[in-house]
């Protein structure tokens, strides 16, 4: 298969699923507010740039009690955007609560 083919199809089928809902013990759980210590920018991806793809990407972010990333999920963007962002998410710090918090992050993505 060729190379362009096969980025086409991975880039559809990871359209589908980032963009699909989200499941109803997902919707139920708020997302908080926890101030955030250190936000990491993310780097614009080189294949972004060549194929001039800008835009937004939603991030969901499951925060230990330390302020550390315990895991990420993609609510929403472009695919290749969406990498380079949840690599960011996952360095970023917040502060310090008595549990676990879900935090919503936007990053928007647009060339230099």
């Amino acid at each position: 298969m060729r190379p362009w083919i096969r980025l086409a199809l991975t880039v559809c089928t990871s359209v589908l699923l980032v963009s699909s809902p989200l499941s109803r013990a997902q919707q139920d759980q708020p997302a908080t507010k926890r101030k955030i210590i250190t936000k990491i920018v993310p780097s614009y991806p080189g294949l972004a740039r060549k194929m001039d793809i800008t835009g937004s990407v939603k991030i969901e972010a499951l925060v230990l009690p330390n302020g550390s990333v315990k895991s990420t999920q993609t609510l929403g963007g472009h695919p290749v955007l969406a990498q380079a962002a949840v690599e960011a998410v996952r360095t970023c710090k917040w502060e310090p609560a008595p549990h676990e918090t879900k935090e919503i992050i936007i990053f928007n993505f647009h060339p230099d």
